[in-house]
């Protein structure tokens, strides 16, 4: 099985796996994998051991009222 993580994933899914099974305190796990209490509270919290998407879910733009005007005219020009 090929496994693709990020290049500053500290944990694999069968890690997760094991962080989500644990009922032990966080700072216990977390000194046992080497990886932050956050890390571990993090894991805990969701539902799947998969690697979340990092794009952007909203983007984060502001045009200057002159440039959406220009946007707005090339759009309706445009169409």
């Amino acid at each position: 099985m090929l496994i693709s993580l990020h290049k500053q994933a500290t944990t694999t899914p069968k890690v997760r796996a094991a962080i989500q099974a644990s009922t032990e305190p966080a700072w216990v796990v977390a000194e046992r994998y080497g990886i932050s209490e956050q890390t571990v509270w993090k894991w805990r919290k969701r539902d799947s051991v998969q690697d979340r998407s990092h794009t952007a879910r909203r983007l984060q733009t502001t045009l200057t009222p002159t440039q959406e005007a220009v946007a707005v005219s090339l759009r309706k020009s445009l169409l």
